[in-house]
């Protein structure tokens, strides 16, 4: 071990008590024959822990820092940790900590400001005890402050206490100094890599390089951009996409290491010590430049001076306050950038075997720093071991992990020792959301340092390998304990405002448990997860739906039927349930988390909209009944209190719905208006009687008196002499001349010939597209703008009145009704030539495309053989479609199309569609249902039509005339099996 800078009471081994200033590494040989494994510097004390775990320490011993009775420059062994292994040793600026094998804490030293942790002030305490409040927890990793101490214990736990008077504890605005180990709240769920103390800040980095500050930031130590102190734990999102491994404090400033061997400091700059060649302090986290090209592989920093070792040229730099010898390069002044210390040094043997001076070199494994001091372990040539890297993350320091190994040591202790403590402990890692959300990370090409709103930075593919080898029975007892764990405390714990995005990994590790997907366990493992989804708050809802966005369509369709499956189940169940309310709130949560699902899949299409229907619903549901409740409630009529407040209504959660169960919906939404226009008929006419003036009765119906021969004409005439609430009368229609009773196929053929006429392209009121057979409105049309009206109007009677209609129009049209704004793929649709060519131009590779495709923001449209440059935007005839806007191009190009050109017809076409149909029952409906439920289904069983078709007087199935009807329409081609459906008039 070699050591240099300033000791109160002389260099450690050397026989004096005179203040020295040691200004170049000197050897420090206080044991010969046994090495070091770590070393600790107080303000005026040392601890020095060696590898069989005892603990020596040396200095000032004003306060009991020491451990033992003798103060001065030998380092003596504190006798009371002899029966102790201790792997790990911390400390302030007057006290130590020291950590044992079995992850139990010491204490000792200045106690004045709880910075022991023993839930007294004690001025000073000279033994080392045990901190009692964490002898409950297994400690992995401690660093101190000048008055104040971190603790990471294995279920990723952390633990502050000591002095408080710049919040250096983070545990929120005006929280007293602390006497015994307090939990910081504000970062559970984070999986903890590193916890580090600076003289009163605080740092916590996470697995995938979050690094959270705290406390004192009058330098800018925290590398918040600005000078602010924090109570509570901040994000440092300078340093987010740095790949941060290692943090290492001094009194005002810090440094960082990455991934990559790139060092970043920040804070307090006056002596140096950040090693940007000046005395400024820095607010921002800022790059060593005179590092870059070199792979640090260890950083450490003293009160006001740091230091990097590069092993690739086996140099130590150091750089900062010099003043005390602090920076062993032979001198005692500041150093503004970055000056080797004097020696040789290696970095391993390797380095030295062709040198013939190989033997006077040091080889370095370690350095440390702190106070005014710097020490270097080093190995010995003949038996030397490569340096430490602080880049790679030793697992027994950190956050623990659920993983194969785990689970093999646990379930040999459960055999070996199955007792309270044994289980205690595998129980506190299972509840830990923290290690559950550090154990499957995405660490190909580290990619889980890309952890963000939008990336989970998790191998879900992990986590089932995992769940499934747990299901096996050799692991029943573990499968036991994370059940419990999960019911019990995981779960019902679970934040509504998580601290990071690394926290949130626990909502898609959850549900790739296997037993999520039993019933037995949907009301204390499925429901209750989606209660603690649906508890999110606003900010990590969203990133849980952009995190859903990017999963694999396999585990989004997972979710989906998880919870469709909990849905049923409680649906069947649903009069088992003693307490309602219980039951309302199960399946409210379960329905809810289903909309979650589907509004993210509106946005990405993972699964089909139909893998959200449950089918079994119209058996379970009284669908009319639950439709009315909907209605009353959104209309917001409290004549039913009871049941529009307590209970829950299906129909706000329409995409369960397949079309089946929505027609009945929409026919009962037309019977209640239907009943609510005849009632109002009626109540008149009995008026109307009783004033003795019977001709001003109204009817019951929607009574349409039509020709054949003026079909347009008449219906323009009778529909406009109507007010809006005889629309909801049922309709009958009569055609001039014929005696026919509507019994529903002169209804029926009363729309197919008008709609027929009115769609006819002569009039110009439609273009048709020839390679997808659709229609469209018309850039330029020359007719009035109830014609258009009047089509609406028909629509909207037709499915009012359960008619299917026969329109050639693509899903766009729908999709404006619902107020769906069309894109591209509905061009595609109907125009397919346009529609690939636009898409060719998002996709073509090259930059040329300028020259390539010669387009300018203009579309070209026909009217009458007439061809006409419309713009896009004002001036678009000049503005040319290049590589960075041709979205912005096709996205006008496809507005104009749907909305520009079209929008004075497509007005008046859906004011007269509204006018009928209007109303809360289309919020129920998606496009495409919608379209369905005007159009019907084009794929039709003919032999189920044959087999359900009944037959009125002597006719039968078996009848010879039927058996030969069927035989001859089997044999018709599609399009003429059609149009005999079409004489639906005459069935």
């Amino acid at each position: 071990m070699l050591c240099w800078g300033y000791w109160s009471l002389g260099q450690p081994g050397i026989s004096t008590n005179l203040q020295g200033i040691v200004a170049e590494p000197q050897v420090c040989g206080f044991i010969s024959d046994r090495s070091v494994k770590e070393v600790a510097c107080g303000g005026n004390h040392s601890v020095f822990l060696l590898e069989d775990g005892e603990v020596y320490t040396c200095g000032l011993n004003t306060k009991g820092q020491l451990g033992h009775e003798r103060e001065g420059n030998k380092p003596e062994q504190i006798g009371a940790l002899a029966d102790q292994h201790i792997i790990h040793v911390a400390c302030g600026e007057s006290h130590s900590l020291a950590l044992s094998d079995q992850g139990q804490l010491f204490s000792w030293g200045a106690g004045s400001d709880g910075q022991l942790g023993l839930m007294t002030t004690e001025d000073s305490v000279a033994v080392p005890r045990l901190i009692q409040k964490l002898n409950q927890q297994t400690i992995l990793q401690v660093s101190c402050g000048n008055w104040h101490c971190l603790a990471l214990a294995a279920d990723g736990q952390f633990f502050t206490w000591g002095k408080n008077s710049h919040g250096q504890l983070g545990l929120g605005k005006e929280f007293p100094s602390q006497a015994s180990p307090q939990r910081v709240r504000s970062l559970e769920g984070i999986p903890l890599a590193q916890v580090a103390a600076g003289g009163a800040h605080s740092f916590a980095l996470s697995l995938s390089g979050a690094v959270f500050g705290w406390g004192m930031n009058n330098a800018g130590q925290l590398g918040l951009s600005d000078e602010k102190d924090r109570e509570s734990p901040c994000h440092v999102k300078l340093l987010r996409t740095q790949k941060v491994v290692y943090i290492s404090c001094g009194e005002e400033h810090t440094a960082v290491l990455t991934k990559s061997g790139g060092v970043f400091t920040f804070g307090a700059g006056s002596c140096g010590q950040l090693g940007h060649d000046s005395m400024n302090d820095e607010v921002n986290p800022r790059r060593v430049l005179e590092l870059m090209g070199s792979e640090v592989t260890q950083i450490a920093c003293g009160r006001q001076h740091t230091l990097a070792f590069v092993p690739s040229s086996g140099l130590i730099y150091a750089f900062g306050c010099g003043v005390r010898g602090q920076l062993g390069t032979g001198h005692t002044r500041n150093v503004k950038c970055p000056s080797p210390v004097k020696g040789y040094w290696a970095a391993h043997s390797g380095q030295l075997s062709a040198r013939a001076d190989r033997f006077k070199y040091h080889i370095v494994k370690q350095i440390f720093s702190g106070g005014d001091q710097t020490f270097v372990l080093c190995s010995k040539y003949e038996n030397s071991s490569p340096a430490v890297d602080f880049r790679t993350m030793n697992q027994a320091h950190y956050t623990s992990l659920i993983n194969d190994e785990t689970i093999a040591v646990w379930r040999k202790k459960l055999l070996e020792h199955n007792n309270a403590n044994t289980i205690n402990g595998v129980v506190q890692i299972l509840s830990s959301a923290a290690c559950w959300n550090g154990s499957f990370l995405e660490k190909k090409i580290d990619e889980h340092f890309k952890t963000s709103p939008k990336i989970p930075g998790i191998d879900l593919n992990s986590t089932r390998v995992l769940f499934e080898k747990l299901m096996n029975s050799q692991h029943s007892m573990i499968l036991e304990q994370i059940l419990n764990s999960f019911e019990s405390c995981l779960i019902p714990q679970l934040s509504s405002s998580p601290p990071d995005v690394e926290a949130m990994r626990i909502y898609l590790i959850l549900p790739e448990f296997p037993l999520l997907q039993d019933s037995k366990y949907y009301i204390t493992l499925t429901i209750p997860l989606a209660m603690a989804i649906l508890r999110l708050d606003t900010n990590p809802s969203k990133v849980l739906d952009n995190w859903w966005s990017q999963i694999c369509p396999k585990y989004f369709m997972k979710l989906v039927n998880l919870y469709k499956g909990a849905a049923l189940y409680l649906l069947r169940g649903r009069k088992t349930f003693l307490i309602p309310v219980l039951f309302n709130n199960y399946i409210t949560a379960a329905l809810r988390l289903l909309e979650k699902l589907y509004k993210v899949n509106l946005k990405v299409k993972h699964v089909e909209y139909d893998t959200f229907y449950i089918p079994e619903i119209s058996s379970l549901v009284d669908i009319q009944e639950d439709y009315l409740m909907w209605f009353l409630h959104q209309a917001g009529m409290k004549s039913r209190p009871s049941i529009i407040q307590d209970a829950v209504t299906l129909c706000s959660y329409p995409f369960i719905f397949d079309a089946q169960a929505k027609t009945k919906m929409l026919q009962t939404d037309a019977e209640l208006q239907m009943q609510v226009a005849v009632n109002g008929a009626n109540l008149q006419n009995v008026f109307m009687l009783l004033t003795l003036e019977p001709l001003l009765a109204r009817s019951p119906f929607l009574v349409l008196h039509v020709r054949r021969n003026n079909l347009v004409g008449d219906a323009l005439r009778e529909l406009s002499i109507h007010s809006d609430i005889d629309l909801k009368k049922p309709l009958k229609v009569i055609f001039d001349g014929e005696e026919a009773v509507d019994a529903g196929g002169v209804t029926k053929e009363f729309f197919l010939l008008l709609l027929k006429e009115l769609l006819n392209p002569i009039y110009g009121m439609f273009t048709y597209y020839q390679d997808s057979h659709l229609l469209w409105f018309s850039d330029t049309c020359f007719v009035e703008h109830n014609w258009f009206h009047l089509i609406g109007i028909t629509c909207g009677l037709a499915i009012y009145n359960s008619t299917v209609v026969d329109l050639h129009f693509p899903l766009a049209l729908y999709k404006k009704l619902l107020n769906v704004k069309p894109g591209l793929e509905d061009l595609k649709e109907l125009s397919p030539t346009e529609g690939r060519s636009l898409q060719e131009l998002l996709d073509y590779p090259g930059e040329d495309v300028e020259d390539t495709f010669c387009l300018n923001f203009t579309i070209c449209r026909e009217s009458y053989g007439v061809v006409e440059q419309k713009k896009l935007i004002p001036g678009g005839d000049r503005v040319t479609v290049c590589k960075d806007n041709r979205q912005e191009f096709v996205d006008a190009y496809v507005n104009y199309v749907f909305q520009i050109s079209v929008h004075e017809w497509f007005s008046a076409f859906s004011s007269g569609f509204l006018k009928v149909c209007g109303g809360k029952v289309l919020e129920l409906f998606q496009p495409s249902e919608l379209r369905a439920m005007m159009v019907g289904n084009s794929n039709y069983n003919w032999r189920e039509l044959e087999e359900t078709a009944t037959y009125k007087g002597d006719y039968s199935a078996t009848h010879p005339t039927v058996k030969l009807f069927w035989e001859t329409f089997h044999e018709f081609p599609l399009e003429k099996k059609k149009k005999f459906l079409c004489l639906g008039r005459f069935l």
